[in-house]
């Protein structure tokens, strides 16, 4: 049990690091959702099922959707501005 706590750990830490390095947005996205479960296993591990239900419900699940709709409006906003500068550059 000590050595899944220890993976675990190491998990969040890799995760951690992971979302601040990684430039894709939508990966980082993904790799927030797997610490948040990971926080989850822990919280199961410790004996604190009611914080391991929050943390999945609002860490891993709300957060997951706020996060993947702002994803959609930052590449809508893109997309707007790329289809402006591709004109721009056709009209001239």
């Amino acid at each position: 049990m000590e050595i899944l706590n220890m993976i675990l750990l190491a998990v969040i830490v890799i995760c951690a690091v992971a979302v601040s390095i990684t430039r894709d947005l939508l990966s980082a996205v993904i790799i927030f959702i797997v610490q948040g479960l990971a926080m989850s296993v822990i919280w199961i591990l410790l004996q604190a099922p009611d914080l391991a239900i929050t943390e999945a419900a609002v860490g891993t699940g709300i957060s997951t959707i706020l996060l993947l709709a702002a994803l959609r409006k930052i590449y809508s906003v893109r997309r707007k501005e790329e289809g402006r500068h591709a004109r721009k550059r056709n009209e001239a």
